[in-house]
């Protein structure tokens, strides 16, 4: 059980809806914080930002909304575009953002950042959780909860859950890079 609040960073409401239904349930207090700037297009961005906000707020949940500086993820994946899914380029976005959640927590009094990010089956937890140890040891006080989600059925609730408050459900991570790869495989 975490000490101290935690900042969750999500990336979209059906991913994060079972992490924010566990951590309500285990009484844990926390904030939620949308940093995406992988998300592409502009539109789709949008769609899953409102669609978290409407899930927090229906639970009195605070939510982070961080600038969306897509230039910037630009520019930290350069080179990388053609890296297969789970390779370098997500490596780079993972840091990408929970840096951003970490050096927020720190300002904030956050003693913890967490990602809905590993709930997902088509990504690894041990990047992800690498990439929350990485960003949260450049903050002190700050920790990243190594928590596998998936376990205990924890993927499965996310797509009962997503269907039972009927999310808005994308095809890909977000990545345009990833939704092209998508498209020339289908």
């Amino acid at each position: 059980m975490p000490q101290g609040r935690v900042l969750l960073h999500c990336c979209c409401a059906p991913c994060a809806g079972e992490v924010i239904e566990t951590l309500l349930w285990s009484e844990i207090d926390h904030a939620v914080m949308f940093y995406n700037p992988n998300i592409h297009p502009h539109d789709e961005y949008l769609r899953r930002k409102d669609e978290l906000q409407r899930f927090a707020a229906r639970h009195g949940i605070g939510v982070v909304d961080a600038d969306y500086d897509s230039a910037a993820w630009f520019r930290a994946v350069e080179g990388l575009e053609a890296e297969p899914e789970r390779g370098a380029r997500c490596t780079v976005c993972f840091d990408v953002r929970l840096e951003r959640t970490a050096a927020h927590a720190e300002q904030h009094g956050f003693a913890m950042i967490a990602t809905s990010l590993g709930i997902s089956r088509l990504k690894n937890i041990g990047q992800v959780d690498a990439c929350g140890r990485r960003a949260a040891a450049r903050y002190a006080g700050v920790i990243h909860w190594d928590h596998d989600w998936r376990k205990s059925g924890g993927a499965d609730r996310a797509a009962e859950l997503a269907k039972q408050e009927q999310f808005y459900r994308q095809d890909y991570c977000g990545c345009v890079y990833s939704r092209s790869k998508l498209k020339l495989i289908s």
